[in-house]
């Protein structure tokens, strides 16, 4: 694998750290900034909401960049935002930074994606997005305990610095690994890009993506509220079994990253299948605390398998859009990572209790799962009215030699 993927794969981790360590961080940041804990919260979702908007924004606005060159920006550009966050003399100035940073992170990873895939042959292309993709789970198993531990003894702002001081590092390491310069070919363009996304299966695929991360996040949202209150966990436990999450979900990226390229569609059947079941027994069984640890472990195994496929899938259906397409899946994550919890917390505000959020989690796999079915029977008609069309689909030379010519 290119030293290049891993520096990409860098970027996501330091990046992804901020994304989701202000979980740890609210009761400080609240008391800090005269506010309460809940308008402290609306900074998460202002983060995921410039995550929709920032993906396919950033894309087209960089789409003529190399992409060393719009990686670099893009990272600069966090980072600033990050600088004036720990600054910041109140809330208003921090909401702000923090829409611009996520703007900024959105357009980083469609175009972290476009680039890991471009740099490898066409059978490496889900293990190279188990890479980069691989960044944003050590951000949940390693970034964000630290963050949290930070902001403890230091106080938020510093776990701000912390984050601004580590994607310096991933940039610089961006910029010497990641080749620069503008490969042979056509200049790309908005228009062309648009209209080589004009196929039932890729929307159908970004319906599957937001589907399949919103069953996993809608869970993991309330997972620490739901094992104190119900399974009967130690507080002082939860980061250890928020931890075993996190290993079952780079678990999931490594065999994910091995099965998504050659069986896509398998791959998410599986997983999204899974993902279903072991979050219905989460809802009938968590009250039982080994019970409960184990299927947090399988949740994030199952959850993550799918994250490859989900990723690299959609530059096999779309080759001619290399850099759209991966920033509209990354807009379809972030779909998922905002309407999911607000839906959990709908069931919880009916009195239904942390359990039921399972149950969410449950529906939504179950969605994705009849996505994954009904893909299958396009592809499957696809392939019937034209055999060559089906062997393009699974990853034929002539769409590597078209998506490597357009990585910078």
């Amino acid at each position: 694998m290119p030293l290049a993927v891993y520096m990409v794969g860098l970027g996501i981790f330091t990046q992804g750290t901020s994304e989701f360590m202000l979980s740890g961080l609210l009761p400080g940041m609240a008391d800090d900034l005269g506010v309460s804990v809940p308008d402290a919260g609306l900074l998460i979702s202002a983060f995921a909401i410039g995550m929709v908007v920032g993906a396919p924004l950033l894309a087209v606005a960089t789409l003529r960049w190399p992409r060393r060159t719009a990686l670099v920006s893009l990272q600069a550009a966090f980072v600033v935002a990050h600088v004036v966050g720990a600054l910041a003399p109140g809330y208003a100035v921090l909401f702000a930074t923090r829409v611009v940073g996520a703007l900024a992170y959105a357009g980083y990873w469609g175009v972290a994606v476009a680039t890991a895939v471009a740099l490898v042959p066409a059978d490496a292309k889900a293990r190279a997005v188990a890479v980069v993709a691989g960044g944003l789970t050590l951000a949940t198993i390693v970034g964000v305990p630290a963050g949290t531990l930070l902001g403890q003894f230091s106080g938020w702002r510093a776990a701000f610095w912390a984050v601004a001081a580590a994607t310096v590092v991933s940039a610089v390491g961006t910029l010497l690994a990641v080749p620069g310069g503008r490969g042979e070919g056509e200049r790309p363009s908005v228009g062309a890009e648009l209209r080589a996304m004009a196929r039932p299966q890729l929307w159908l695929s970004y319906a599957v993506t937001a589907f399949a991360f919103g069953a996993v996040i809608v869970t993991f949202s309330y997972l620490a509220a739901l094992l104190t209150e119900v399974s009967g966990v130690p507080e002082g436990w939860v980061p250890a079994a928020l931890a075993l999450f996190g290993v079952g979900g780079l678990a999931g990226l490594v065999i994910g990253g091995r099965t998504g390229q050659s069986h896509p569609l398998g791959t998410l059947g599986l997983g999204l299948g899974g993902l279903a079941v072991f979050s219905a027994l989460l809802a009938l069984a968590a009250h039982v605390t080994a019970v409960a640890i184990a299927l947090v472990v399988l949740l994030g195994l199952f959850g993550y398998v799918t994250n490859p496929a989900l990723q690299s899938r959609v530059f096999t259906l779309a080759p001619g859009a290399p850099t759209l397409v991966g920033a509209v899946n990354t807009a379809a994550f972030n779909v998922g990572n905002t309407v999911a919890p607000l839906l959990g917390g709908l069931v919880i505000d009916a009195g239904h209790g942390y359990a039921a959020v399972a149950w969410v989690g449950a529906a939504l796999a179950a969605a994705g799962s009849a996505g994954v079915l009904w893909a299958a029977r396009l592809q499957r008609a696809e392939r019937k009215r034209s055999p060559r069309g089906g062997r393009r689909q699974s990853g034929a030379p002539a769409t590597r030699v078209r998506v490597t010519a357009d990585i910078e």
